[in-house]
């Protein structure tokens, strides 16, 4: 109707006696109605849309912690009341027992740091504060513990020789990338021997890149790795069903694109390979 008002003769006026004008003004009245009405279905679909993939994500989320959670309380529960029950198992019985309750409670821990990591990125109230952050400085500290953790895998770093900042949230990126070294280790299928971790430029983007010569990734599991069904797709029986990675790369993902990256994964010709890529420029944000 504005338009009708400002672009057709009479300008800034409204003729009814001229020909023609009364059905150029019901037409365009009808075209601003239908767009009108168009434009807010299609906002309501895709409001609707991004509902479904947050509830799918909840979902898919919620069976990977019931598996995830459940296996090694179990594994817990079994190995104390194994040296309850027996107070005269020899030391090295009860070394085993004692390691295999740690290894379980340290999973615990990374799978809660894994949930509130989800929690955050889901919270619409909180914002993510990205910094310029060394990126070396970033892999020389998951570096370290990762080699504690891990001393018998050979860990090969490999960095950029000028200095590259990439703007992020430090401490979740660092745990992504954790989580990637760890899964390069459990799901290896036990041949993982070295492990290359990797960053470079590659224009507007920070690469970051985790190889190793392990398995690789089965096929038929490969478009299922960072949408939190992976357990459901392996068959539920892959490390004796008890080191499930499906949550630890959805996590995973939910960062990178918190970060507006990208991160894939796919089959080398020994072992497998991980991808990301975080944006070199810092976003503006939005009043």
């Amino acid at each position: 109707v504005g338009t009708n008002y400002i672009f057709t003769y009479p300008y800034w006026a409204v003729n009814f006696t001229l020909s023609g004008y009364p059905l150029t003004f019901l037409t365009m009245l009808v075209v601003s109605l239908v767009t009108c009405t168009m434009t807010t279905k299609i906002k309501r679909q895709e409001d609707l849309r991004i509902e479904a993939a947050r509830e799918k994500m909840r979902a898919n989320l919620l069976r990977s912690v019931s598996h995830d959670i459940r296996t090694p309380l179990t594994s817990i529960i079994g190995s104390t009341s194994a040296m309850i029950e027996n107070p005269d198992l020899p030391e090295q019985d009860r070394l085993l027992l004692l390691t295999d309750v740690r290894d379980d409670a340290q999973w615990l821990i990374r799978v809660v740091e894994n949930l509130l990591s989800i929690t955050r990125m889901g919270d619409t109230t909180t914002r993510l504060v990205k910094n310029p952050e060394p990126a070396e400085e970033i892999l020389g500290a998951v570096t370290a513990k990762f080699r504690k953790r891990y001393p018998d895998v050979r860990l090969r770093v490999s960095v950029p020789e000028d200095l590259l900042f990439v703007p992020m949230d430090a401490v979740l990126i660092s745990q992504v990338l954790s989580n990637l070294l760890e899964n390069a280790v459990v799901h290896g299928g036990g041949h993982t021997t070295e492990i290359r971790l990797s960053v470079r430029r590659e224009g507007p983007e920070a690469v970051f890149a985790v190889e190793d010569n392990g398995d690789g990734i089965e096929q038929k599991v490969l478009p299922h790795l960072f949408d939190g069904t992976l357990a459901a797709a392996a068959g539920d029986t892959e490390n004796g069903g008890k080191r499930n990675m499906g949550l630890g790369l959805s996590v995973c993902q939910a960062i990178i694109h918190a970060h507006s990256g990208s991160i894939e994964a796919h089959n080398l010709m020994e072992g497998a390979e991980f991808v990301f890529r975080l944006p070199l420029e810092q976003e503006e944000e939005k009043a």
